[in-house]
């Protein structure tokens, strides 16, 4: 129990507490003590001036007689008096003689005098000279001991009270947080032997363990995510390399078996040579992929163009959009620079028209667009007015080899917009699917360069790549 945060916690809280008090009784005990003597003091010094104007007013008689009278009606021991004569005689009061430790001078004294059958008393004392006689009068300091007693018990019982209290809310914490602590150790070790469906338990109060598992709960659904979709990618990875590689077996063993002629043998090697590549350039869009969620390409961030590379990648697929007679048109304002690497601009940019040129109905229309916001980035959108996407599927088909219904009969192993999508993290941006009434519209936005640089890099040549092109060879992904 001693090594318990929550009592370790507690026994700290404990401790500024006693910290916090003693000082907080401190300088109370200081002015107590202060304010006790000045008080006395004070009052020892009317009773002397008053002594002195009885003595200015009737004489030293007068001076004995009231001092014989006060002394006859107090409480012994309670003030000490004491009248002498030049020579120390004592004339009147309740002492035998003047105490051998306080000197002659007038002032205030602190010292141990005998009073009859009292015994020895601590006693504050003030001499004053009346006339040729010298007075005494002092008071008991044992008189406020009683208070300084209660002073005393009432800050001890103050720390036991502090203490017990510490002691009682530790413990108490300690539970409560053991409760808690023994859940979430549950739910973790679930987690641990695989069923990552498991969450920390969460309450209505908003404190320090509340907020930390449902941190802990976003995490582990992060996690549950990439899990399953490292998963699902090894399975597409399989499935999707099943196919070219048995067609290659496929074609290799019929040749093996057959033997054709010289041309069709090398019609058969063509075929057997464009399932490898299918195999290579999906291995390079994985590569791609994983090179960018690294953040391995932000060393390749350079001032462009990206109107100019937009006008690009237009000019490149008008032949593929007139087969179509898809008008395809690029709309831009102008010259403008923007911070980011050109060769992922230039393959996100061509994934995302050659996505369109898919879709995209017979004599259907593109439009890249190119916009300056307001929080200084660049907008890029490429539109469409094809079938468009469900919003059910919209945050679906971002994820890598991830396939729609109405993509099962066209080209692709559904890596596109995963390395679009990919990119556009990589410049602090997010890929948004839009609905653009009929069909679809891809944003991404990229920071535009506010460094005032002139000099602009070349634009890579943009390729046909409904997947992930590797610049400069021009290859598209089955």
């Amino acid at each position: 129990m001693i090594r318990s945060s929550a009592l370790s916690l507690a026994l700290g809280y404990v401790a500024l507490g006693l910290t916090a008090l003693v000082l907080f009784a401190a300088p109370l005990w200081y002015a107590w003590q202060v304010t006790i003597q000045d008080g006395r003091a004070e009052i020892l010094q009317a009773d002397a001036q008053r002594l002195t104007d009885i003595y200015k007013r009737d004489g030293a008689e007068a001076v004995k007689t009231f001092i014989d009278t006060r002394v006859s009606m107090q409480i012994a021991g309670e003030r000490i008096l004491l009248l002498t004569d030049a020579s120390m005689h004592p004339l009147a009061g309740n002492l035998q003689g003047w105490p051998a430790t306080v000197p002659q001078i007038p002032g205030n004294y602190t010292t141990t005098v005998n009073v009859g059958k009292h015994g020895d008393q601590q006693t504050l004392v003030h001499v004053a000279t009346v006339g040729d006689y010298f007075l005494l009068v002092g008071r008991d300091n044992a008189l406020f001991k009683p208070l300084q007693t209660r002073f005393w018990y009432g800050l001890s019982a103050a720390v036991a009270v502090l203490c017990i209290a510490g002691l009682l809310i530790g413990i108490i914490t300690r539970r409560a947080l053991m409760s808690r602590v023994h859940s979430i150790r549950q739910t973790v070790s679930a987690i641990i032997h695989g069923d990552l469906k498991h969450r920390l338990p969460t309450h209505l109060n908003e404190d320090e363990l509340n907020t930390l598992s449902r941190t802990i709960n976003g995490m582990l659904d992060q996690i549950e995510l990439l899990v399953h979709g490292v998963r699902n990618v090894s399975n597409s990875i399989a499935h999707d390399l099943r196919t070219p590689l048995a067609e290659l077996r496929s074609r290799l063993e019929e040749l093996s078996l057959i033997r054709p002629s010289t041309e069709e043998t090398y019609a058969e090697i063509d075929g057997a040579v464009a399932d490898v590549d299918r195999v290579i350039r999906i291995f390079d869009a994985l590569l791609r992929l994983a090179e960018i969620d690294a953040g391995m390409r932000r060393s390749g961030f350079v001032s462009l163009d990206v109107s100019d590379l937009a006008a690009n990648a237009v000019e490149f697929y008008e032949p593929a959009a007139e087969l179509k007679e898809i008008d395809l048109k690029v709309r831009c304002n102008g010259p403008l620079a923007v911070s980011g690497d050109p060769v992922l601009l230039a393959q996100a940019l061509s994934n995302l028209i050659d996505n369109a040129l898919k879709y995209a109905p017979q004599r259907g229309s593109i439009e890249v667009a190119v916009q300056r916001r307001d929080d200084l980035r660049a907008e890029i959108s490429v539109s469409d007015n094809g079938p468009g996407i469900d919003d059910a599927e919209k945050t679906k088909v971002m994820q890598r080899f991830y396939r729609g219904d109405a993509s099962r009969g066209t080209p692709g192993v559904g890596l596109g917009l995963s390395l679009v999508q990919a990119v556009a993290k990589l410049h602090g941006s997010a890929l948004e699917l839009r609905d653009n009434g009929p069909g679809l519209r891809v944003v991404m936005s990229v920071p535009i360069d506010t460094s005032g640089a002139a000099a602009r890099e070349t634009q890579p040549e943009v390729a046909p790549s409904s997947e992930a092109v590797a610049p400069p060879t021009l290859v598209s992904l089955p």
